[in-house]
C-alpha cells in the first residue's frame, strides 16, 4: 500500500478518535451536572439556616431550576419562609428577606398580620387543624333581641401556628388550646370583635379550595324549620303525607295546608 494511503487512513481514523473522545467527555460533563444547594434534613418555617442544615449535590443541567443556590454560603443565615423537606433544592421564594431574624415574623406575608385566638380540642377540629391548613372561622353569640345565632365571619384564612409549632404531622393530630391565623387588618379587626362578644370555632378546609364562604348564618327558628321539614318524606307533600296516614273513613279535614320549604 502507498504511504499517501496510509496517511489518508490515520487522518480518517484519528479524527474519529477525537470526534468520539469529544462526544464522551460533553457527555460526562452533562452527567455531572451543575452544584445545587439542598436541605439535609427538614427545615421548619421561620428557621435561621445554618451550614450544617444544607449540603451541595449534582444538579443535571438540562432541568432548569429557577431560584436555586450553588454556593452554600449565599444561603447561610436566610430564614426559611415556608417548610423546606429533607433533599429539597432550597429555592429563593421559600426564603424571607435577607434582613429577616427568623421566628414567626418571618414567616408573616407582607401587608398580613398573625393573630392568636384560644381554642379547645373540639373548637380545633380534633386537632387536625395543622400549620398551613386553611379554615373559617364561626362566630355564635346573640343578636340585639337575645337570640342566639352563628355565623361565618372569616373565609379560607392560613393557620401560622398550633400553639408553638409552625409545623405538623398530618398522620399525628395534635391536640392544643391555641391558634395562630394569618388576617388582612381589616381580618383581624372583626375576629377580634367576634371573640368579644361570642365565641369562635373553626372549620376545616381542603386547601385547593379558593371559594369563600358565604352564608346568611344561621338562628334558632332555622333549626325548628328544618325539623319539620325533615319529617316530610322525599318527593312528598306534607297535604300528601298527611292524607297517607289517615286511616281509611277518617274525614279529611278543610282546614288549609301550609307548605313550609326551608325558612320560606
Amino acid at each position: 500500500m502507498k504511504p499517501s494511503a496510509l496517511i489518508a487512513i490515520a487522518l480518517v481514523f484519528g479524527a474519529i478518535a477525537a470526534f468520539v473522545i469529544a462526544r464522551w467527555a460533553g457527555g460526562g460533563a452533562e452527567a455531572a451536572g451543575v452544584p445545587v444547594v439542598v436541605a439535609v434534613r427538614q427545615i421548619a418555617p421561620g428557621t435561621v439556616l445554618g451550614a450544617q442544615q444544607l449540603t451541595k449535590v449534582s444538579w443535571p443541567q438540562g432541568v432548569s431550576l429557577p431560584g436555586a443556590f450553588s454556593d452554600i454560603s449565599k444561603v447561610e443565615g436566610r430564614v426559611a419562609r415556608e417548610l423546606i423537606h429533607a433533599g429539597e433544592p432550597i429555592l429563593a421564594p421559600k426564603l424571607a428577606p435577607d434582613d429577616s431574624k427568623g421566628g414567626l415574623a418571618a414567616v408573616i406575608e407582607p401587608g398580613m398580620l398573625a393573630i392568636t385566638v384560644r381554642v379547645n380540642e373540639v373548637i380545633a377540629v380534633a386537632g387536625f387543624t395543622l400549620p398551613g391548613s386553611y379554615v373559617d372561622v364561626l362566630a355564635s353569640t346573640r343578636d340585639a333581641d337575645g337570640q342566639a345565632f352563628s355565623r361565618i365571619v372569616l373565609s379560607r384564612v392560613k393557620v401560622l401556628a398550633v400553639a408553638q409549632d409552625t409545623t405538623g404531622d398530618p398522620t399525628k393530630p395534635k391536640v392544643t388550646k391555641v391558634v395562630t391565623l394569618e388576617l388582612t387588618p381589616a381580618q383581624a379587626e372583626r375576629l377580634d370583635l367576634a371573640r368579644s362578644v361570642g365565641t369562635l370555632s373553626l372549620a376545616l378546609r381542603n386547601e385547593l379550595d379558593q371559594l369563600e364562604s358565604r352564608s346568611p348564618g344561621a338562628r334558632l327558628s332555622d333549626l325548628a324549620s328544618a325539623r319539620s321539614a325533615a319529617v316530610v318524606p322525599a318527593g312528598a307533600t306534607p297535604a300528601t303525607s298527611a292524607a297517607r296516614a289517615a286511616p281509611v273513613g277518617t274525614p279529611r279535614s278543610s282546614t288549609p295546608v301550609q307548605q313550609i320549604r326551608g325558612v320560606e
